[in-house]
């Protein structure tokens, strides 16, 4: 194998890294409201059209997000245990070669856009905005975590608009339920860096909670289903996704305290990886009550 050869390959393990290929929680979470709206806005039976560039269009936006998250996080990333050996970190990969794949995952998730109505469009915008915004956010507020709800909700509001050409109270309702539980799971992914964090001065909902938030998560995870029960009463669903719902809930409940008994940074991002299971069930349960 040549050197030239060698570099190459170097450079792709270091972008797949950049853009966490091996690890797709992050693009599930951002994907699954999309699909709860995209699944109640078609009846059940969205076509493959809009299927296919909303799961596409997750992982293509969700690699973006890791990029530029990393390009504004390299000086704090040094600091931090979990995450020094990240490609920017580390110097395996240079801010140009990276803001490169940044803008061409966000300029192949923008075509994807172009086939969908005007409105959805023009409403991607501000979903490319959240995404660029949200990496700095850590630095001003202690409520990143709030503004990444935001982000990856937004999703929600473009999959109903996809599907009907428009934005009703449901869609609005499941955004505002995903900013629930984007602050609680993004909480607990928080807890592992916490004490790094605290140092490097980044500021997180972690940090902001102290010892209150095992019973924050509780109501977090509380108000996005109550919020989720009411979308689905607007919607007209039924018993089988409302007991997806509650079998969801509990998940949620046996998730903290798990967590609250072993505080330690392996359960914490055990916890986190389980949301994406639970945000699965809830839209099993969609398909399930809009087809049967």
């Amino acid at each position: 194998m040549t050197g030239s050869a060698t570099i190459t390959i170097k450079k792709l393990a270091a972008v797949s890294d950049l853009i966490r290929l091996p690890k797709q929680y992050g693009t599930i979470l951002l994907l699954m409201p999309a699909l709860w709206a995209l699944f109640i806005a078609s009846g059940g039976r969205p076509g493959l059209k809009n299927l296919v560039i909303f799961i596409l269009g997750a992982f293509l936006m969700r690699s973006a997000g890791c990029a530029i998250n990393d390009i504004a996080d390299r000086e704090f990333d040094r600091s931090v245990e979990r995450t020094k050996t990240r490609p920017l970190a580390s110097g395996r990969l240079g801010v140009g070669e990276a803001v490169v794949v940044f803008c061409v995952l966000s300029i192949f998730a923008f075509t994807l856009v172009l086939f969908l109505n005007r409105l959805t469009i023009a409403l991607s915008f501000a979903g490319i905005a959240l995404a660029s915004i949200y990496p700095f956010v850590k630095r001003v507020s202690f409520f990143p975590q709030v503004f990444l709800g935001v982000a990856f909700g937004w999703g929600a509001i473009m999959a109903w608009s996809a599907a009907t050409g428009s934005v009703a109270a449901a869609a609005v309702l499941i955004f505002i339920a995903n900013i629930f539980w984007s602050t609680a799971y993004d909480t607990i992914y928080a807890l592992m860096d916490m004490e790094d964090d605290i140092k490097a001065g980044i500021k997180s909902t972690a940090i902001f909670l102290g010892r209150r938030v095992y019973a924050a998560l509780v109501l977090l995870y509380t108000l996005m289903v109550l919020t989720l029960a009411v979308s689905g009463w607007l919607s007209g669903l039924g018993i089988i996704y409302y007991a997806g719902l509650a079998a969801s809930y509990a998940f949620f409940f046996i998730i903290v305290r798990g967590l609250r008994k072993n505080p330690a940074p392996e359960t914490a991002f055990r916890a986190f990886a389980a949301n994406a299971g639970a945000g699965f069930l809830i839209l099993f349960s969609i398909i399930a009550d809009t087809n049967l």
